[in-house]
């Protein structure tokens, strides 16, 4: 088994963490030989036993079918020491070890606009998000977001709209469109040259603990962020924290002031 291949198999283990893939690391040095270890020392790192059988049944014959399949389904598979994984992901804390990548992959070092915001948005946000990544679209920077329902999905309609490239960055698999009303967005964003991108497993369903993880690659992909409308509670705040962590400039976008989606903490 190669390193890649073995990146492969690790990214395909039941709900494993980047602590988990450390500790691993550390007990074998190589990702090839975390595929050597006992049931015991696996159960010492802290895998459950659902993990440790999976690490303990792998088949290098399944995991080449599976991975012809990513071909055949134009899916890439990076992991850090290729070229085209993201330098700028490379300098967060807890990067991601691989992404899955659908589309444009040589577009994930190009200079990057996140712009985020509420799911349940009000039609001027709606509107100002795809007026903001049009206008971004139009200087030739790539928008990012998370396509989900609301301002994300105006954000990427915009910068299509604008002929422009954009990242949708999801909390499920590369396979699990979600919301499913976004598959033709989908689809368009592949068409004008951007990339729908994801470090969840094939067939990974759109689970709550997701789309923390999810945000803290919109922030780190991007240069500066944009927040066009947000409740207090909203998510978007998890990617502001992630972002400002990181040392990135933060805008938000006036909105009325009575709404509750121009509240600020």
């Amino acid at each position: 088994m190669d390193e890649k291949l073995a990146w492969y198999a690790i990214s395909m283990i039941e709900q494993i963490t980047n602590k988990q893939i450390e500790m691993l690391l550390k007990k074998s040095k190589k990702p090839q030989d975390i595929f050597k270890l006992t049931k015991d020392e696996l159960s010492n790192l802290g895998l459950s036993d659902s993990q440790s059988k999976q690490i303990l049944n792998t088949n290098i014959e399944s995991l080449l079918l599976e991975q012809e399949k990513l071909k055949n389904e134009d899916v890439s598979f990076i992991i850090k020491k290729d070229k085209l994984y993201p330098k700028n992901l490379n300098k967060i804390y807890d990067p991601p070890y691989w992404l899955y990548v659908k589309g444009n992959s040589s577009i994930l070092n190009s200079k990057s606009i996140a712009v985020i915001g509420s799911r349940n948005s009000s039609k001027y946000g709606e509107t100002i998000s795809k007026r903001i990544a049009y206008y971004i679209a139009k200087q030739s920077v790539c928008v990012v977001s998370g396509l989900a329902r609301g301002i994300d999905t105006m954000a990427h309609w915009g910068c299509v709209a604008g002929d422009g490239i954009t990242v949708a960055v999801l909390g499920s698999g590369i396979d699990y469109i979600y919301p499913q009303e976004n598959i033709n967005l989908c689809n368009k964003i592949i068409e004008k040259g951007g990339a729908i991108i994801s470090e969840f497993p094939m067939n990974e369903k759109p689970r709550p603990e997701n789309f923390p993880k999810r945000n803290r690659i919109i922030s780190g992909l991007s240069e500066k962020i944009v927040v066009v409308e947000a409740s207090k509670r909203s998510g978007t705040f998890i990617t502001v924290d992630f972002a400002l962590e990181q040392g990135k400039e933060v805008y938000a976008i006036p909105g009325n002031i009575t709404s509750i989606n121009s509240e600020r903490n």
